[in-house]
């Protein structure tokens, strides 16, 4: 799902997993160990949901990726709920700051001279629909890295040049498989697509990926609004 757009028919957490290609026996298989498990059970400050998805999905265990030939280079819906904001790339900079050591703002082409992550992966929509993408752009957590995170950082948000806003647990967020992207099929990213930097990840449904970042902020515990949906009802984790 593109972030703005409203979905018409929301799947079961079933139907999610199969689109995903993957099974509740295979995860229950792969994140229930007893230590694990306790871990989470002790964090009694978090909502429970929470506590059991992360449990059970494992985020920093790697996701399968595609080979090149699988992508569905017009599967990708476009967003077309908002008008798409009008970033200038060459004044553009990337704020990251809150619960760090080394608060920064970064150039786009800062980030490109870091080491490119290219992955083929599944992006699914909570709406029922999924495409398979080709993102290229840099880890998440090398991002993180750079500036330096206090240990008591937990969460992260992420605004967005349009008004929207999102919000990560820190786990999810330095998974290997977490980029922000500025390539998409190989090709600089598109405008509508969220350039020219954008959350992408296989761990996540397309409405926690958000388009145009301006800012990534690490803070030690969740404002009231957690994000543009969850705000609205939708569930904070998101996770496939």
């Amino acid at each position: 799902m593109d972030p703005i757009l409203r979905p018409r028919k929301l799947l079961t957490r079933r139907q999610l997993l199969q689109l995903s290609g993957l099974s509740a026996t295979s995860l229950l298989m792969s994140g229930c160990g007893s230590r694990l498990f306790d871990d989470v059970a002790q964090k009694t400050f978090e909502p429970l949901n929470q506590s059991i998805e992360a449990l059970i999905l494992n985020p920093q265990k790697p996701v399968p990726e595609f080979p090149i030939s699988a992508i569905e280079p017009k599967a990708l819906l476009v967003n077309t709920f908002n008008s798409v904001p009008d970033i200038d790339p060459k004044t553009y900079r990337l704020i990251i700051d809150g619960e760090v050591n080394h608060p920064m703002q970064l150039s786009i082409t800062d980030i490109q001279k870091m080491p490119l992550t290219s992955m083929v992966i599944r992006h699914v929509c909570v709406e029922g629909w999924s495409a398979i993408v080709q993102w290229g752009g840099v880890r998440l957590r090398d991002l993180i890295s750079l500036a330096l995170p206090k240990k008591n950082a937990r969460f992260v948000y992420f605004k967005s040049a349009d008004g929207y806003y999102e919000s990560w647990d820190m786990p999810s967020s330095l998974h290997p498989q977490t980029l922000m992207a500025y390539q998409k099929n190989g090709q600089p990213l598109s405008d509508d697509n969220g350039a020219p930097l954008r959350l992408a990840s296989p761990i996540k449904l397309g409405y926690k990926q958000s388009k145009w970042v301006t800012r990534i902020t690490l803070v030690n515990r969740l404002t009231p609004a957690k994000g543009y949906w969850e705000d609205q009802g939708y569930e904070w984790y998101g996770g496939l």
